[in-house]
């Protein structure tokens, strides 16, 4: 008898499969296979890619601008101040065409002073769609710049703060916005020259200003190669972050019973045993306790009940297994068995809904004389292979009597620790406004061993 957690479970190893169904142009149609005798009901699959592009900033926006006091050049990368300095507001203020991009670990923009002009009352900073275009940045509420003539830091305010030397014509500045440490940054000819934190929850615009005649800057949004070496900075950020997690201790035996714990989950007994000869002279006895989500007892129950499974013939589990058999017999070439295999096997799941899909990219591998170059070559990948062994897995353990919910069948010690630390990366980042790097595992274990050389 199938219970509802085991639906569940054949239910989310389905979608799991259906992931990876190619998004190119359809299949060529599959042989023609006996029609099934029954239908279901379609299951809905939304695939979230989570890879949303941002539009970078790339020229100046002449649109929302001081227009009155500033000219800017054709490519929309240089602005002049042209007219002549009477009051504090007589400011030639220009933003970027669009915000800086959020979703990564910094943004950096440079300007060039290609006139000080009279004054040298030349800035750079960043501000938010509101800003007031005919103030400095930093002048305003939710801005901040970095100004010329006096080195001063103005952030929100019109009194400055001491910061850094004041920049001329020849100079390059550029501000940056370092979103692990949620601070803003500027440089000149290359060299930090100081660091303040990012209050700003909302979208900053790279902004510079010209406030006396013929001063004149031009902006590099990317398009040039930096003077500041922006990826030296990026790699000592994230050797920073690194080596701030190795310093997280964690017990001998808490890290070897969460190592054992998926070993047990997957069954992996030959692997197992070898890990406990290896440590059974170096590590401590396991002292985890179950509130800590760690039951040995039931963990071992996977190792020792691989026998039978019993499923429905049109469960998604038995589905899964079918169309490995089927895919396995094409890996091999022996296409005339993955012909009768399939007429057989796969005819069954035919016709439904929840399955057609998956039945007719299954069946259209027989079309290429190269499957595994072919737009369904992921089909013979290992990822898929371990999707079926994954959800044979998780039946086995649903059968527990102690088993209480999906979950623990679907997941290991390890990986629910590490949904948790993906879940408190985008809390952090829900904290800093929805700013920073999207937290992916690979790249994290990426950056550990490129540390460790």
């Amino acid at each position: 008898m199938v219970t509802n957690q085991q639906e569940q479970i054949g239910t989310y190893f389905l979608q799991q499969a259906k992931l990876n169904i190619s998004s190119s142009s359809p299949p060529p149609p599959p042989p023609p296979l006996p029609p099934p005798s029954s239908s279901s009901k379609r299951i809905e699959i939304t695939s979230y890619d989570g890879c949303d592009e941002e539009p970078l900033p790339t020229e100046l926006n002449t649109i929302n601008s001081s227009g009155g006091f500033l000219v800017v050049s054709t490519d929309k990368l240089s602005v002049r101040y042209t007219n002549v300095n009477l009051h504090g507001h007589d400011v030639g203020v220009v933003q970027s065409n669009h915000p800086s991009p959020v979703k990564r670990l910094t943004y950096y923009f440079e300007m060039k002073v290609k006139n000080c002009g009279a004054k040298g009352q030349v800035s750079i900073g960043f501000t938010t769609e509101s800003f007031k275009m005919r103030r400095q940045p930093g002048w305003e509420a939710n801005s901040y710049g970095y100004h010329g003539d006096d080195g001063l830091l103005y952030r929100g305010q019109g009194k400055g703060e001491p910061f850094g030397p004041t920049f001329t014509t020849g100079d390059i500045v550029g501000g940056g916005i370092n979103y692990a440490s949620q601070e803003v940054f500027f440089t000149k000819n290359g060299v930090i020259i100081g660091t303040l934190y990012k209050d700003v929850k909302s979208q900053l615009f790279p902004t510079v200003a010209v406030h006396s005649q013929n001063e004149e800057v031009t902006v590099n949004f990317g398009k040039e190669p930096f003077l500041f070496d922006i990826k030296a900075y990026e790699a000592q950020e994230r050797l920073k972050q690194q080596t701030m997690i190795e310093k997280i201790t964690l017990p001998q035996d808490i890290s070897y019973g969460i190592v054992r714990s998926y070993l047990l989950h997957y069954g992996y007994e030959g692997t197992l045993n070898v890990f406990d000869m290896a440590t059974n002279n170096s590590v401590p006895p396991i002292t985890i306790c179950q509130e800590n989500g760690f039951v040995e007892q039931d963990s071992v129950y996977a190792l020792n009940n691989r026998k039978t499974l019993r499923q429905d013939d049109k469960s998604p589990v038995c589905f899964l297994l079918h169309c490995q058999k089927f895919i396995e017999l094409v890996r091999v070439r022996e296409l005339e068995n993955a012909i009768k295999y399939g007429r057989v096997e796969l005819a069954k799941f035919f016709g439904l809904d929840e399955y057609e899909e998956l039945v007719r990219e299954c069946v259209a591998l027989l079309a290429y004389e190269e499957p595994s170059s072919s737009p369904l070559g992921y089909l013979l990948g290992e990822s898929r292979r371990e999707v079926v062994a994954d959800a044979v897995n998780a039946m086995i353990l649903s059968t527990n009597p102690n088993s209480m919910d999906s979950p623990s069948c679907t997941y290991s010690q390890l990986e629910k620790l590490l949904r948790q630390l993906t879940a408190c990366c985008l809390e952090r980042r829900f904290l800093n406004g929805d700013q920073g790097e999207t937290f992916y595992l690979r790249r994290v274990l990426h950056n550990g061993k490129m540390s460790e050389h």
